[in-house]
């Protein structure tokens, strides 16, 4: 049962380092709040990366998804951070998820989907509504792909309407979020562990 368990935040953010970010931001606190449940793990922050347009696992060229996804294969656990733009989650969030949409035809050595057995909780940020609604295309998405999404798994702060203001801008965490990142976090914790000692069954 205490065996470590391993994450990748995954930063759908707009902004190319080094720009601050409130999803870069949002996704460290998760990481965080993971470790003191024995969970280590990095942030990718996807824009820097060359990840082609495509529903393949490789789409060939200076395609960089294929190191990503050896990345996102190998963690226990899936930290799918997004910011908010006109109500919905970034460009960038939905490349992943259509990169990620090859998985449906990957299965391993058993035929079972690559991602079965791991976990995935969500982050979302922004100065506009639309988190319910953004919460609930990443989950029924990663569900398809085979991930398992734990109870009450994700953290998101909107800031005020036609304000400026930015996550990252605020003076500290507020504590709702802090609050919803630490409940995150457990259950994503106890839930990957879980799976990892009784995975899926085959048939």
């Amino acid at each position: 049962m205490n065996a470590p368990l391993t994450a990748i935040a995954v930063s759908c953010t707009l902004k190319p380092s080094p720009a601050e970010s409130s999803s870069d931001l949002l996704a460290s606190q998760l990481l965080a709040a993971l470790a003191a449940h024995g969970v280590t793990g990095d942030v990718v922050r996807v824009v820097d990366h060359v990840v082609s347009p495509g529903v393949e696992k490789d789409m060939g060229g200076d395609d960089e998804w294929p190191s990503l996804r050896r990345r996102i294969l190998d963690a226990d656990i899936l930290v799918f951070v997004t910011p908010t733009w006109m109500g919905q989650h970034s460009s960038v969030a939905q490349r992943v998820l259509e990169r990620l949409d090859a998985e449906l035809s990957e299965t391993d050595a058993r035929g079972r989907l690559t991602l079965l057995d791991k976990v995935a909780i969500a982050g979302i940020v922004g100065n506009e509504d639309g988190a319910h609604h953004i919460a609930a295309i990443l989950f029924q998405s990663l569900d398809d792909v085979g991930y398992t999404i734990p109870s009450q798994s994700s953290v998101y702060w909107n800031g005020e309407a036609m304000h400026t203001t930015d996550y990252k801008d605020l003076d500290e965490i507020p504590e709702e979020v802090a609050s919803a990142t630490k409940t995150a976090a457990r259950n994503a914790a106890h839930l990957a562990r879980v799976l990892r000692d009784r995975e899926y069954p085959v048939e």
